[in-house]
């Protein structure tokens, strides 16, 4: 079983204040606050539960793909701790979509946006810091349901060509559309080589019944497959939490898959249409 999960692990010194509220788990991060919300037990579990989590190993790269025509893909997001370990996308001025399983120490981590070559600053960079972090109350690890988390920046990116949000859906994909999934992530299904410049790949979205036939019990209604079942190309490790995009449209996020462009294993994306209520309801209430 993929999960694209090795960046979940890291936990000390966060500081931050969870609550439950009713339909959604949010954490709120405070620039210096220094107390914690909640009993030290229940830190004790919550990374615990990260652990867990990160324990799961993860591919989740472009595999045969190509070099992305440079910012053509402006809602690109690069989540990085010093160095890239997810991708998110830009949704509006001030909000990231990512996967859940990509949660990291907010306090170590900055969001960049307007990047094309990752190592090189070309001067259309954004770097920003993130306030807050809301993932879904019922994200399992294990099954990587509801593997989903949205950010918020702690200012607004400046709109340019360089940075742009990508539309969140008004319907679900169809079988057969064409989509673009694109990051950072390693490009070889044996070894590992993580490239320099951005890079894209276009799949298909995939019918539930091929999802279904190829991972067997593992789907669930907040995801959707999309690649070649003769292989060939996929995301995989360094792209989690990367979009996919389907007609203009943010349909997926990265999630995870049985090895990388493997024949009868597409890849697994979280289903961003069924989970349009919730991200609705964050948005409205937290923006």
């Amino acid at each position: 079983m993929r999960v694209e999960v090795t960046r979940c692990r890291e936990g000390g010194g966060i500081q931050w204040r969870s609550h439950k509220c009713r339909r959604q788990q949010v954490i709120h991060i405070y620039s210096g606050c220094r107390k914690s919300g909640v009993k030290h037990k229940m830190n004790v579990i919550f990374f615990l539960l990260l652990g867990a989590a990160a324990a799961a190993a993860l591919d989740d790269k472009i595999v045969g793909g190509y070099q992305c025509e440079a910012h053509s893909q402006p809602w690109q997001v690069s989540l990085n701790i010093g160095y890239h370990f997810c991708g998110g996308s830009l949704v509006n001025d001030q909000w990231i979509i990512s996967a859940a399983h990509c949660w990291q120490n907010p306090y170590s981590q900055i969001a960049i946006l307007g990047e094309n070559h990752i190592w090189m600053h070309e001067g259309t960079e954004q770097f920003m810091a993130v306030d807050a972090i809301y993932w879904h109350e019922s994200y399992d690890y294990q099954t990587f349901d509801y593997d989903i988390m949205l950010m918020k920046l702690a200012h607004p990116v400046a709109i340019n060509e360089f940075v742009k949000p990508v539309a969140l859906p008004k319907a679900c994909p169809t079988p057969g559309d064409m989509c673009m999934v694109s990051g950072w992530g390693n490009i070889y299904t044996d070894q590992v080589f993580n490239p320099f410049y951005l890079q894209c790949v276009e799949v298909p979205i995939l019918s539930n019944k091929e999802c279904e036939n190829s991972y067997p019990g593992m789907i669930t209604e907040r995801m959707v497959c999309a690649g070649y079942l003769e292989g060939g190309k996929d995301a995989c490790q360094g792209d989690s939490g990367g979009p996919l995009v389907c007609n203009g449209e943010l349909q997926g996020i990265v999630s995870w898959g049985q090895g990388c462009a493997q024949p009868n294993y597409p890849g697994v994306y979280t289903k961003i249409c069924a989970l349009m209520p919730w991200i609705n309801e964050i948005l409205s209430r937290y923006s």
